[in-house]
């Protein structure tokens, strides 16, 4: 049987970079990938047929990856800003003071949530977005529907829950959406990244294998074993879970942590034959950056209640942009010459619930939110669609692993210790010695941002 110091499952951005700063340390390490390439959900595929464009399919904007630890890792991609971007109404909040003095903080130690809130520096600020529910602060700061909608749509990316939720699910998604700056775009898709995580990776020594699923991991808390479908089986001293926490249980063949996580979100990509028509601006100021599609406050409401009574919402609140305008590198040089460009939808409030069951409920989904988006269009948007291709919260599960679809693993947790025990961990432990959460359903999680492989790979260092 193999062995090495540290086997990663799950070859997605996070693992690709606790390798290479595990690689770079000395450590022997080697990278098990389901899938026939690593990436996880941040990479680019030739999605339709007869068109050489290749899409951001799953994840597709950058924001919380930290400069510093991408030139730590000499990758060198460039993350181009949009043109435009959907810059939310002010809410009184310096976010970006506050971002200035937490962000760094992600990639240290857990502090107590009584030096976080020091730091944060701010007791308005700090009740506002940590200890009431997000409808308060934006009730109280904006008298408009559209302005109260745009700032909420922060907190709901990946996020099934209500403006006024007393578990305050949305102000920890609001949280890290706008901590982390303005969403930019990988020039050359999100591919064009994970393909430089996995180069440097391997000039740090770390060994990739894909077609390799992970069925079982054993640990006697100083060395473990992980088996693999085929047979294959590699020993260790550490393993790095780049896998949801509900999934890694299943692998360690134990009780799942509490309740399957529930994704929300309908993402659809398009190929068009050129822009549709908005009225009012041109439609290349109108999709270069986020345009915001019937999301005004009470329309985020009514969309929650539906989905939360197992209906697909008559009108479903969605956002959309254009990569291929601010990098047109996706597309091959006759589509460009021809025109064409890409569109990406992301759709809220729409969780499993509606699709787990219903074969029908897919079809009704990606109609009613083309009927949204058509809404706010001067033609309907099928007069220029080249190539349609949606994903619902199951399909994410089957094709990425990611427990109902979750695109965080599971709720986003606040960036700071809850309990006395976690202060100066890196957020990344689990009940065994020898394991360690290295994706997204890590603390301070979520995202593309390679803080939780980060972290992982800091906390090994650490322990060994």
């Amino acid at each position: 049987m193999p062995a090495f110091d540290v086997v990663i499952v799950g070859g997605g951005h996070n693992g690709l970079v606790a390798a290479t700063l595990l690689g770079r340390a000395g450590r022997s390490v080697i990278v098990l990938e389901r899938r026939d390439q690593v990436g996880g959900a941040a990479v680019s595929d030739t999605v339709f047929p007869g068109f050489d464009a290749r899409l951001s399919r799953y994840s597709y904007l950058v924001s919380l990856f930290p400069a510093p630890l991408l030139r730590s890792l000499g990758v060198v991609v460039e993350i181009r800003p949009r043109r435009i971007a959907a810059y939310p109404p002010t809410t009184g909040v310096s976010f970006n003071a506050i971002a200035q003095r937490v962000f760094p903080t992600l990639t240290e130690p857990l502090r107590s949530r009584e030096d976080f809130r020091a730091l944060v520096g701010d007791g308005a600020a700090w009740s506002s977005v940590f200890e009431t529910p997000l409808s308060e602060l934006i009730e109280r700061s904006f008298a408009d529907d559209l302005s109260r909608g745009t700032v909420l749509t922060d907190a709901l990316i990946g996020t099934f829950a209500p403006a006024d939720d007393p578990l305050l699910r949305q102000n920890r998604c609001f949280f890290y959406h706008v901590v982390g700056g303005p969403w930019n775009v990988p020039v050359g898709g999100m591919g064009a990244l994970s393909g430089a995580l996995a180069d440097a990776a391997r000039r740090a020594g770390a060994q990739f294998v894909t077609d390799a699923e992970v069925i079982a991991i054993e640990t006697d808390e100083r060395t473990a074993e992980v088996s693999c479908a085929d047979g294959r089986r590699y020993a260790a001293r550490d393993v790095l879970a780049g896998v949801a926490p509900h999934l890694l249980a299943q692998l360690l063949g134990e009780p799942a942590p509490g309740v399957k996580p529930e994704g929300a979100q309908l993402k659809i990509n398009m190929l068009l034959s050129r822009l549709p028509r908005v009225s009012g601006v041109s439609s290349e100021d109108a999709f270069a950056g986020t345009f915001h599609v019937n999301e005004g406050y009470e329309q985020l409401d009514a969309a929650y209640r539906q989905a939360a009574a197992g209906e697909i919402p008559s009108l479903p609140p969605c956002e959309v942009y254009c990569h291929s305008l601010t990098d047109p590198s996706i597309l091959s040089d006759e589509l460009r010459a021809r025109g064409v460009q890409t569109l990406t939808l992301f759709g809220l409030h729409m969780p499993a619930r509606l699709f787990v069951s219903d074969p029908a409920a897919k079809e009704r989904a990606v109609a009613a939110t083309l009927r949204s988006l058509n809404c706010v269009l001067a033609e309907p948007i099928e007069d220029c669609l080249l190539g349609i291709e949606a994903l619902t919260p199951p399909e994410l599960e089957a094709e990425l692993g990611m427990p109902g679809g979750h695109i965080f693993h599971r709720d986003l947790a606040w960036p700071f210790a809850e309990s006395e025990a976690e202060v100066g961990t890196w957020g990344v432990e689990t009940e065994h010695a020898n394991v360690w959460l290295c994706g997204a359903g890590a603390r301070r999680g979520g995202g593309v941002s390679g803080i939780p492989g980060h972290n992982a790979a800091r906390a090994v260092l650490a322990a060994r």
